[in-house]
This record gives C-alpha cells, sequence and structure tokens, in this order.
C-alpha cells in the first residue's frame, strides 16, 4: 500500500492528498504530529533520496532552530536525530510507493512525477 506521511494541516501534504484521491489512488496518511517520524522509514528514505532532499531548510521549523543546531546538520546521522527530535523539518509529503511495481520514495508535491504512478 502507498503510504503518505506528512502532517494534516500542510497546504502541500493537502494538495497531495486531494491528487492522491482524484486519482483514485488508495494509500495510507501517517501523521507526523501523532505518531511521529518511523525511524526505519527515514533509513530507506535517506538511502533513496539522500538526507539533504529530506530536511527542509526553507520551512518555519528550520527557520525557528538556533544557528548552532542548523550548523550541527552536515551528514546523514545529524539529520537524521534532527528530523526523528523536529518531524516538522522534514519536507512533506514524503510518499512510499511501494504498491506500485517499480516504484520508489519521493519527496515533495509534483503533479509531473507523480503522473506514471496514477
Amino acid at each position: 500500500m502507498t503510504i503518505l506521511y506528512g502532517i494534516p494541516n500542510c497546504d502541500t501534504v493537502k494538495k497531495a492528498r486531494t491528487w492522491l484521491d482524484t486519482q483514485h489512488i488508495a494509500y495510507q496518511f501517517h501523521d507526523f504530529k501523532k505518531s511521529g517520524v518511523p525511524a526505519e522509514a527515514l533509513d530507506a528514505w535517506i538511502a533513496a533520496v539522500g538526507w539533504e532532499k529530506l530536511v527542509n531548510r526553507k520551512g518555519t521549523t528550520w527557520r525557528k532552530l538556533d544557528a548552532a543546531t542548523q550548523a550541527a546538520v552536515v551528514d546523514a546521522a545529524s539529520a537524521k536525530a534532527l528530523m526523528l527530535a523536529q518531524p516538522s523539518v522534514v519536507k512533506r509529503p514524503v510518499v512510499d510507493w511501494a504498491a506500485h511495481a517499480g516504484q520508489d520514495t519521493t519527496v515533495g508535491f509534483d503533479t509531473e512525477a507523480w503522473q506514471p504512478r496514477a
């Protein structure tokens, strides 16, 4: 089953959920606020797309971090620790397309990139 990870009040996550619904793609929603970031999934995402793509350096959560915390994010291990501690710093949505043969993990919402999955 496809799993969409994010925060329900995030505008990008809302758009992604609407798109999945209109494309009739069944998915499970994983709420970072209620359930946190699953550590084992985070390891797979880092392996698939890289930690740099997962850390949302443009978001409010990142901007509210002190400079020392931001500067400490220098590799996969430090990024993982931050994302586990601050789930809102993960760029959203993260989608695990496991239900679709040959599909992968995507970060962010891009209808062109998602189109072949429909």
